[in-house]
């Protein structure tokens, strides 16, 4: 384990680091303010198992989830080649309903309710206000859930078809949805709860930003739209931060915005083809320049699977947005749910110091030989 005085001496060099642990007790160990930027996507309430769990008592041969709920290939959850985890309702969160073993866990996203979901994560927000520098960002991808007991097809929260099953009234009283205090089909909210949480804690949320995802993933539902978006929350500490904006600029849609700028403004196309700053006294985000537009806050990113991860990645081109606008070369970039390291490897490649934080050693693994491989052909 590296302790804080070792973090410490690494912070006041040019490194990069992974902090294998639960993350508020790693948080602990990086200095105060000494974060510029921080991404990360943390898991998502109760939709994956990633496979950190230490099981009391039961069967030790016992995988701990519902055997129908596993894929035969890992691109939706765990496969069966696999002694642990799993996605959605295949996860047993506190007690395994095969043998009776006792879950012992630290991974976020296994809370019982959205609410303690929303509470830890404030919890781990703390942690990192505290190692954020004044004018620092914070850059939160989040997904969303439904309330459900199961597939259209009669399957219940054991995975037992409840169709003809004279238990099926009993059942249904203890569906996920309505020990949440939600009806079957709702959609959950966990982004949008935990970013007022968040604000309600003293953070300033700027702003919510759509991540569209032109590749979705594929949803067999007739009564509803394919979810193809994931939010983006811009939250700072401060009311003034650092924000490049001229680094992450649009180009310009030429049909609409250069003859609106010409009539609104009075100036001439040559102006802005020639690279002259149009001077007004609106702010510089709202300026017409020859490097182009001020970014929009839909940003259309196609997902990128990684051959070695069976979880979700960012796609590089995400962090490289967020890296670009909130921090300077040189400056310290922390992902505080760090996965297979995509956050840290664009840091690198950007010229920027960064910090993992991961709980799994096998994902901390996937991350190194990451990492090993883009040294080899930088050189």
């Amino acid at each position: 384990m590296i302790n804080r005085v070792k973090v410490e001496e690494l912070c006041r060099a040019r490194f990069r680091m992974i902090l294998e642990g639960d993350v508020i007790e790693q948080l602990e160990n990086i200095p105060e303010r000494s974060v510029q930027c921080v991404i990360t996507s943390p898991p998502y309430w109760g939709l994956r198992d990633y496979g950190t769990a230490a099981w009391i008592g039961g069967d030790k041969e016992c995988n701990h989830y519902r055997d129908n709920h596993v894929s035969d290939s890992c691109t939706t959850g765990h496969s069966k080649s696999q002694k642990k985890g799993g996605i959605g309702d295949s996860i047993y969160k506190t007690n395994c309903k095969k043998c009776g073993a006792k879950r012992i866990d630290q991974q976020l996203g296994l809370e019982e309710t959205p609410e303690e979901y929303v509470e830890k994560m404030v919890d781990v927000f703390r942690g990192i206000r505290r190692v954020l520098k004044k004018d620092g960002t914070v850059w939160l991808n989040l997904g969303d859930s439904y309330a459900t007991h199961g597939s259209a097809r009669g399957k219940g929260q054991f995975g037992i078809d409840m169709r003809n099953d004279p238990r099926k009234a009993r059942m249904r009283k203890k569906t996920p949805a309505a020990q949440i205090g939600m009806k079957e089909k709702d959609l959950v909210g966990i982004p949008w709860r935990v970013a007022f949480a968040l604000r309600g804690d003293g953070w300033y949320l700027r702003q919510d930003i759509i991540w569209q995802k032109p590749n979705p993933m594929p949803e067999s539902v007739t009564d509803r739209c394919t979810k193809s978006h994931e939010y983006i929350f811009l939250l700072t500490k401060s009311h003034h931060y650092f924000y490049d904006a001229d680094s992450i600029r649009e180009p310009y849609n030429t049909a609409n915005e250069t003859p609106r700028s010409e009539k609104f403004y009075g100036l001439r196309n040559k102006a802005v083809e020639d690279g002259m700053k149009i001077q007004t006294a609106l702010p510089q985000s709202r300026r017409y320049t020859h490097d182009g537009r001020n970014k929009r806050s839909v940003w259309t990113i196609s997902t990128k699977p990684y051959k070695e991860a069976h979880f979700a990645v960012f796609p590089p081109e995400l962090p490289e947005i967020c890296i670009k606008a909130g921090s300077k070369e040189g400056d310290t970039v922390l992902d505080p749910f760090f996965g297979s390291g995509t956050t840290g490897w664009v840091a690198h490649r950007l010229g920027r110091k960064w910090i993992g934080i991961e709980l799994n050693p096998e994902y901390i693994k996937i991350a190194e030989r990451r990492f090993s491989q883009q040294e080899l052909f930088a050189n």
